[in-house]
């Protein structure tokens, strides 16, 4: 597993912010899968290296997950492609950000994908955007959160398409249930582990986002 960071803008609801993003590679010496792709597809495509990309995984279509991939898959793609895979239901984001290009294909709750021998799972996790979703390894400890659950709460819901009952109901349901040992590995910032994390959400509850 490898880890780097991008920086660039975010923008949303007519607002810009500078933010730093992370990226995240799992796989081997051969082949590779990239969750989010955020920002700077030349030092991403660099990460990679010469290995196959299994898939760019973007864990939401924020611009600032998105920004980067179809530049990315042009530049580490082979005769198989390295598809770019996204929730149909942040379509309507990703149109914003690439509206001549489409992604390659869709992610839905559930399915598994295999790079370098290792499952990761999709979990479905809306609130932040609507077709949010999160990638759970369990031969590594790890989930992949995207915007979802960071260290100290959920992701922010006060802009478009997003929705703070939905984000404490998909972590609740679809996250906090993991082993408490599982470390949570974040679209920004640190990351943290569920063990850490549960106690703390009727707080957030209280406080409201």
């Amino acid at each position: 597993m490898e880890h780097l960071v991008t920086s660039g803008v975010f923008a949303l609801d007519g607002g810009e912010w500078e933010v730093d993003n992370n990226v995240w590679l799992v796989g081997d010496d051969s082949e590779v899968l990239v969750v989010d792709a955020p920002h700077d597809a030349d030092a991403i495509a660099a990460a990679v290296g010469g290995r196959r990309v299994v898939a760019i995984v973007c864990t939401h279509a924020h611009n600032d997950h998105v920004d980067a991939a179809p530049a990315l898959a042009d530049a580490v793609g082979d005769t198989v492609g390295a598809p770019v895979l996204l929730h149909p239901d942040d379509r309507v984001l990703w149109d914003s950000a690439h509206p001549d290009r489409a992604p390659d294909g869709s992610l839905a709750d559930g399915r598994e994908i295999t790079v370098a021998g290792t499952v990761l799972r999709v979990l479905h996790t809306p609130g932040h955007t609507p077709g949010a979703v999160s990638l759970y390894a369990p031969e590594l400890g790890t989930v992949f959160s995207g915007d979802t659950l960071f260290k100290g709460g959920p992701g922010a819901t006060g802009r478009s398409f997003s929705d703070f009952p939905t984000i404490i109901a998909s972590i609740r349901d679809r996250l906090l249930t993991l082993p408490p040992e599982t470390v949570v590995r974040t679209g920004h910032g640190d990351s943290t582990t569920i063990g850490e994390e549960a106690p703390h959400l009727q707080e957030w509850i209280d406080r409201g986002h």
